[in-house]
Protein backbone atom coordinates (compact mmCIF):
# COMPACT_ATOMS: atom_id res chain seq x y z
CA UNK A 1 0.00 0.00 0.00
CA UNK A 2 2.79 2.42 0.88
CA UNK A 3 4.75 1.39 -2.22
CA UNK A 4 1.87 2.31 -4.49
CA UNK A 5 1.16 5.61 -2.68
CA UNK A 6 4.80 6.81 -2.59
CA UNK A 7 6.52 5.03 -5.53
CA UNK A 8 9.11 7.77 -6.06
CA UNK A 9 10.08 7.96 -2.37
CA UNK A 10 10.41 4.18 -2.20
CA UNK A 11 12.49 4.18 -5.37
CA UNK A 12 14.94 6.82 -4.11
CA UNK A 13 15.30 5.24 -0.65
CA UNK A 14 13.43 7.91 1.31
CA UNK A 15 11.08 5.11 2.39
CA UNK A 16 12.58 1.75 3.36
CA UNK A 17 11.31 -1.43 4.96
CA UNK A 18 12.66 -3.46 7.91
CA UNK A 19 15.38 -0.85 8.48
CA UNK A 20 17.60 -1.71 11.51
CA UNK A 21 17.17 1.05 14.08
CA UNK A 22 20.41 0.30 15.90
CA UNK A 23 22.13 2.51 13.33
CA UNK A 24 19.83 5.44 14.06
CA UNK A 25 20.29 5.86 17.82
CA UNK A 26 23.22 6.67 20.07
CA UNK A 27 22.85 3.42 22.09
CA UNK A 28 23.33 1.35 18.90
CA UNK A 29 20.54 -0.93 20.10
CA UNK A 30 17.22 -1.74 18.47
CA UNK A 31 15.40 -4.02 16.05
CA UNK A 32 13.96 -3.06 12.65
CA UNK A 33 11.34 -0.49 11.76
CA UNK A 34 8.46 -1.93 9.79
CA UNK A 35 8.47 1.22 7.63
CA UNK A 36 11.32 3.76 7.85
CA UNK A 37 10.77 7.21 6.30
CA UNK A 38 13.22 10.06 5.79
CA UNK A 39 11.27 13.09 4.52
CA UNK A 40 13.39 15.50 2.51
CA UNK A 41 11.17 18.49 3.29
CA UNK A 42 8.14 19.49 5.34
CA UNK A 43 5.79 18.67 2.46
CA UNK A 44 7.01 15.07 2.46
CA UNK A 45 6.66 14.94 6.25
CA UNK A 46 3.06 16.12 6.06
CA UNK A 47 2.27 13.64 3.29
CA UNK A 48 3.76 10.74 5.25
CA UNK A 49 1.99 11.54 8.51
CA UNK A 50 -1.25 12.24 6.68
CA UNK A 51 -1.01 8.82 5.04
CA UNK A 52 -0.42 7.19 8.42
CA UNK A 53 -3.39 9.01 9.97
CA UNK A 54 -5.71 8.23 7.08
CA UNK A 55 -4.79 4.51 7.19
CA UNK A 56 -4.64 4.31 10.99
CA UNK A 57 -0.97 3.37 10.98
CA UNK A 58 1.02 4.08 14.15
CA UNK A 59 3.91 6.49 13.63
CA UNK A 60 6.87 7.66 15.69
CA UNK A 61 9.06 10.72 15.10
CA UNK A 62 12.75 9.92 15.56
CA UNK A 63 15.54 12.47 15.66
CA UNK A 64 19.10 11.43 16.52
CA UNK A 65 17.85 8.86 19.01
CA UNK A 66 19.98 10.02 21.93
CA UNK A 67 17.43 9.58 24.74
CA UNK A 68 15.66 6.43 23.59
CA UNK A 69 15.99 2.72 24.17
CA UNK A 70 14.52 0.90 21.17
CA UNK A 71 13.11 -2.59 21.67
CA UNK A 72 15.08 -5.54 20.31
CA UNK A 73 11.86 -6.49 18.50
CA UNK A 74 11.86 -3.20 16.61
CA UNK A 75 8.90 -0.95 15.92
CA UNK A 76 5.56 -1.48 14.22
CA UNK A 77 4.10 1.05 11.83
CA UNK A 78 6.01 4.02 10.52
CA UNK A 79 9.19 5.54 11.95
CA UNK A 80 9.72 9.03 10.56
CA UNK A 81 13.38 10.03 10.82
CA UNK A 82 13.96 13.79 10.68
CA UNK A 83 17.66 13.76 9.78
CA UNK A 84 17.17 15.43 6.39
CA UNK A 85 15.17 18.31 7.88
CA UNK A 86 18.30 20.07 9.07
CA UNK A 87 18.29 23.65 7.74
CA UNK A 88 19.83 26.31 10.02
CA UNK A 89 19.50 30.04 9.26
CA UNK A 90 20.30 33.34 10.96
CA UNK A 91 17.71 36.08 11.46
CA UNK A 92 19.40 39.09 13.09
CA UNK A 93 20.06 38.05 16.73
CA UNK A 94 18.10 34.82 16.30
CA UNK A 95 18.78 31.46 14.69
CA UNK A 96 16.12 29.26 13.14
CA UNK A 97 16.79 25.52 13.09
CA UNK A 98 14.72 22.66 11.75
CA UNK A 99 13.86 19.68 13.93
CA UNK A 100 16.44 17.32 12.42
CA UNK A 101 19.44 19.62 12.75
CA UNK A 102 21.97 18.41 15.29
CA UNK A 103 22.55 20.49 18.40
CA UNK A 104 26.27 20.40 17.64
CA UNK A 105 25.73 21.95 14.18
CA UNK A 106 23.39 24.56 15.68
CA UNK A 107 25.95 25.54 18.32
CA UNK A 108 28.80 25.74 15.80
CA UNK A 109 26.64 27.89 13.51
CA UNK A 110 25.84 30.22 16.42
CA UNK A 111 29.52 30.49 17.37
CA UNK A 112 30.61 31.23 13.81
CA UNK A 113 27.98 33.97 13.65
CA UNK A 114 29.06 35.51 16.96
CA UNK A 115 25.81 34.63 18.76
CA UNK A 116 26.01 33.42 22.35
CA UNK A 117 23.61 31.48 24.58
CA UNK A 118 23.80 27.92 23.25
CA UNK A 119 27.24 26.96 24.52
CA UNK A 120 25.78 24.63 27.17
CA UNK A 121 24.26 22.47 24.42
CA UNK A 122 27.32 22.03 22.22
CA UNK A 123 28.12 18.56 23.53
CA UNK A 124 24.59 17.20 23.84
CA UNK A 125 24.30 14.42 21.21
CA UNK A 126 20.77 15.14 20.04
CA UNK A 127 18.68 16.92 17.45
CA UNK A 128 16.93 20.26 17.81
CA UNK A 129 13.54 18.54 17.84
CA UNK A 130 14.62 16.14 20.55
CA UNK A 131 16.14 18.96 22.58
CA UNK A 132 12.90 20.95 22.51
CA UNK A 133 10.86 17.80 23.23
CA UNK A 134 12.98 17.05 26.33
CA UNK A 135 13.97 20.61 27.29
CA UNK A 136 17.56 19.41 27.06
CA UNK A 137 20.03 20.98 29.42
CA UNK A 138 23.55 20.84 30.80
CA UNK A 139 25.94 22.94 32.86
CA UNK A 140 23.26 25.29 34.16
CA UNK A 141 21.58 25.95 30.81
CA UNK A 142 18.36 24.62 29.28
CA UNK A 143 16.62 24.98 25.93
CA UNK A 144 13.85 27.01 27.59
CA UNK A 145 16.41 29.75 28.37
CA UNK A 146 16.98 30.59 24.69
CA UNK A 147 13.87 29.41 22.82
CA UNK A 148 11.71 32.18 21.34
CA UNK A 149 9.02 30.19 19.51
CA UNK A 150 8.49 26.95 17.60
CA UNK A 151 6.61 25.82 14.52
CA UNK A 152 4.66 22.58 14.73
CA UNK A 153 1.98 20.39 13.24
CA UNK A 154 -1.06 19.24 15.18
CA UNK A 155 -2.69 15.99 14.06
CA UNK A 156 -6.48 16.10 14.29
CA UNK A 157 -9.31 13.62 14.01
CA UNK A 158 -11.27 15.95 11.72
CA UNK A 159 -9.29 15.11 8.64
CA UNK A 160 -6.14 15.79 6.67
CA UNK A 161 -6.67 19.37 5.54
CA UNK A 162 -6.55 20.69 9.12
CA UNK A 163 -3.37 18.76 9.78
CA UNK A 164 -1.37 20.33 6.99
CA UNK A 165 -1.28 23.85 8.41
CA UNK A 166 1.84 24.92 10.27
CA UNK A 167 1.18 26.51 13.66
CA UNK A 168 3.29 28.71 15.96
CA UNK A 169 3.93 28.05 19.64
CA UNK A 170 5.14 30.86 21.90
CA UNK A 171 7.90 30.14 24.41
CA UNK A 172 5.59 30.17 27.44
CA UNK A 173 3.19 27.75 25.75
CA UNK A 174 5.87 25.04 25.57
CA UNK A 175 5.15 24.32 29.27
CA UNK A 176 8.81 23.55 29.85
CA UNK A 177 9.79 21.65 32.98
CA UNK A 178 12.69 19.45 33.99
CA UNK A 179 13.27 17.29 30.90
CA UNK A 180 9.69 17.89 29.79
CA UNK A 181 7.60 20.00 27.42
CA UNK A 182 4.13 20.21 25.93
CA UNK A 183 5.33 18.06 23.01
CA UNK A 184 5.53 14.95 25.17
CA UNK A 185 1.81 14.51 25.76
CA UNK A 186 0.06 16.68 23.16
CA UNK A 187 0.83 14.79 19.97
CA UNK A 188 2.28 17.99 18.45
CA UNK A 189 4.99 17.37 15.84
CA UNK A 190 7.89 19.79 16.16
CA UNK A 191 9.09 21.33 12.88
CA UNK A 192 11.54 24.06 13.84
CA UNK A 193 12.43 26.56 16.56
CA UNK A 194 13.74 30.11 16.70
CA UNK A 195 16.41 30.76 19.33
CA UNK A 196 16.98 34.26 20.68
CA UNK A 197 20.67 34.85 21.34
CA UNK A 198 23.04 37.73 22.02
CA UNK A 199 26.06 39.03 20.12
CA UNK A 200 29.50 38.19 21.46
CA UNK A 201 33.06 37.68 20.24
CA UNK A 202 33.22 34.30 18.45
CA UNK A 203 36.58 33.62 20.14
CA UNK A 204 35.02 33.97 23.59
CA UNK A 205 32.14 31.71 22.58
CA UNK A 206 34.36 28.94 21.25
CA UNK A 207 36.56 29.16 24.34
CA UNK A 208 33.54 28.40 26.54
CA UNK A 209 32.42 25.60 24.24
CA UNK A 210 35.87 24.02 24.39
CA UNK A 211 35.95 24.35 28.17
CA UNK A 212 32.59 22.59 28.51
CA UNK A 213 33.59 19.94 25.97
CA UNK A 214 36.77 19.22 27.95
CA UNK A 215 34.80 18.91 31.18
CA UNK A 216 32.23 16.65 29.52
CA UNK A 217 34.86 14.40 27.95
CA UNK A 218 36.76 14.11 31.23
CA UNK A 219 33.67 13.08 33.22
CA UNK A 220 31.33 11.29 30.82
CA UNK A 221 31.77 8.07 28.79
CA UNK A 222 31.94 9.67 25.36
CA UNK A 223 33.96 6.73 23.98
CA UNK A 224 31.15 4.17 24.32
CA UNK A 225 27.59 4.05 22.95
CA UNK A 226 24.96 5.18 25.45
CA UNK A 227 21.60 6.88 25.58
CA UNK A 228 22.87 9.80 27.64
CA UNK A 229 21.92 10.13 31.30
CA UNK A 230 20.05 6.96 32.24
CA UNK A 231 18.05 8.50 35.10
CA UNK A 232 16.45 11.83 35.88
CA UNK A 233 17.88 13.80 38.79
CA UNK A 234 15.91 12.85 41.93
CA UNK A 235 14.94 15.71 44.23
CA UNK A 236 17.73 16.44 46.69
CA UNK A 237 20.10 13.87 45.20
CA UNK A 238 22.29 13.03 42.23
CA UNK A 239 21.51 9.74 40.51
CA UNK A 240 25.16 9.00 39.72
CA UNK A 241 26.27 9.40 43.34
CA UNK A 242 23.45 7.22 44.65
CA UNK A 243 24.39 4.49 42.17
CA UNK A 244 28.07 4.81 43.04
CA UNK A 245 27.31 4.68 46.78
CA UNK A 246 25.51 1.39 46.09
CA UNK A 247 28.83 0.07 44.71
CA UNK A 248 27.33 -0.47 41.27
CA UNK A 249 30.09 1.24 39.29
CA UNK A 250 30.92 -1.10 36.42
CA UNK A 251 28.07 -3.49 37.26
CA UNK A 252 27.17 -5.40 34.10
CA UNK A 253 24.26 -7.39 32.71
CA UNK A 254 24.95 -8.88 29.30
CA UNK A 255 26.58 -6.21 27.15
CA UNK A 256 25.17 -3.30 29.20
CA UNK A 257 27.06 -1.79 32.14
CA UNK A 258 27.09 1.10 34.56
CA UNK A 259 29.83 3.36 33.24
CA UNK A 260 33.14 3.20 35.06
CA UNK A 261 33.56 6.89 34.31
CA UNK A 262 30.14 8.23 35.40
CA UNK A 263 27.60 6.09 37.25
CA UNK A 264 24.70 8.08 35.83
CA UNK A 265 25.31 6.50 32.41
CA UNK A 266 24.58 3.02 31.11
CA UNK A 267 26.92 2.07 28.27
CA UNK A 268 26.90 -0.53 25.52
CA UNK A 269 30.11 -2.53 25.89
CA UNK A 270 29.36 -4.35 22.66
CA UNK A 271 26.36 -6.43 21.68
CA UNK A 272 24.11 -5.06 24.43
CA UNK A 273 20.39 -5.63 23.94
CA UNK A 274 17.44 -3.58 25.11
CA UNK A 275 16.59 -6.46 27.45
CA UNK A 276 20.06 -6.13 29.02
CA UNK A 277 19.57 -2.39 29.54
CA UNK A 278 16.07 -2.83 30.99
CA UNK A 279 17.31 -5.47 33.41
CA UNK A 280 20.16 -3.20 34.49
CA UNK A 281 17.80 -0.26 34.99
CA UNK A 282 15.52 -2.40 37.16
CA UNK A 283 18.44 -3.68 39.22
CA UNK A 284 19.74 -0.17 39.82
CA UNK A 285 16.27 1.10 40.78
CA UNK A 286 15.71 -1.76 43.23
CA UNK A 287 19.16 -1.41 44.80
CA UNK A 288 18.93 2.37 45.26
CA UNK A 289 15.39 2.12 46.66
CA UNK A 290 16.39 -0.62 49.11
CA UNK A 291 19.47 1.23 50.38
CA UNK A 292 18.38 4.88 50.27
CA UNK A 293 14.61 4.85 49.80
CA UNK A 294 14.95 6.97 46.66
CA UNK A 295 13.00 6.14 43.50
CA UNK A 296 15.04 6.63 40.35
CA UNK A 297 13.02 7.55 37.26
CA UNK A 298 14.55 6.62 33.89
CA UNK A 299 15.38 9.48 31.58
CA UNK A 300 15.60 7.02 28.69
CA UNK A 301 12.34 6.47 26.79
CA UNK A 302 11.59 2.83 26.02
CA UNK A 303 9.93 2.55 22.62
CA UNK A 304 8.91 -0.23 20.26
CA UNK A 305 7.41 -3.71 20.43
CA UNK A 306 7.27 -5.24 23.91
Amino acid sequence: MIQSHFPDLVANGAIRFEEPLSGHCSFQIGGPAEVFCEPENVTHLIEMISFALHNRINYFILGKGSNVLISDKGMEGMVVHTGRLNRIERDEHCISAQCGASLKDLCVFAQENGLSGLEFASGIPGSVGGAVFMNAGAYGGEIKDVLHFSKYLEPTQEGLKNFASVKHLKAEDHLFGYRSSVFQNSGFIHLSSLFQLREEDPKAIIARMQELDFERNSKQPMDLPSGGSAFKRPSGHFAGKLIDDCELRGFQIGGAAISQKHCGFIVNLGGATAVDVQALISHVQDTVMERFGVKLEPELRLIGRQ
